[in-house]
């Protein structure tokens, strides 16, 4: 129980930017059913049990992939403000988030999760291998080759570029 209630939050999270909220609440669920199954797989010479909380729910998160129908639903947005005009933030938001992904999608599938798992869930590159169960000098290797894909990626280089601009001139 102690250590749901230390790593829900995080889990939770991790969960949701890959999913969306909705299914990541079910999610969270098979995570901590499957975690409590393998306990026996956990190595205790580790003091923090969320490098391997990470692997399990990429394990959960993987067979949810597999698992789902191949059309995305569309969110409900019939509950936005009246008056309230959100779009050339949703456009600019979308627009970025739409280079991201699929530069994101440019990557080798163990490049993206050792960078997603360091940029995003805050883990050091070695948890980040203990996750991911491999060597912590490959994460290192593929962390570094997907920041070079990145930075070297024309679309990225671009987004930065205009990013950086609207925070100069305002």
């Amino acid at each position: 129980m102690e250590v749901i209630i230390r790593h829900e939050g995080a889990v939770g999270a991790y969960l949701a930017r890959r999913v969306g909220r909705e299914a990541a609440e079910d999610l969270l669920g098979d995570v901590w059913v499957a975690a409590f199954e393998s306990r026996r797989t956990y190595d205790r010479s580790f003091p923090e049990a969320r490098p391997w909380l990470y692997g399990v729910a990429l394990n959960r998160l993987r067979h949810y992939w597999r698992s789902r129908p191949a059309e995305d639903l569309v969110p409900d947005v019939t509950s936005m403000a009246n008056g309230w005009d959100p779009w050339p933030a949703v456009d600019a938001r979308v627009d970025t988030q739409a280079v991201l992904r699929a530069a994101l999608d440019k990557l080798r599938p163990e490049e993206r999760e050792v960078l997603t798992l360091v940029a995003w869930e805050d883990l050091t590159v070695a948890d980040a291998a203990r996750a991911l169960r491999m060597p912590a000098g490959t994460a290192r290797r593929l962390l570094h080759q997907a920041r070079m894909a990145l930075r070297n990626a024309p679309e990225v280089a671009a987004l930065l570029t205009d990013l950086n601009s609207v925070k100069e001139s305002k």
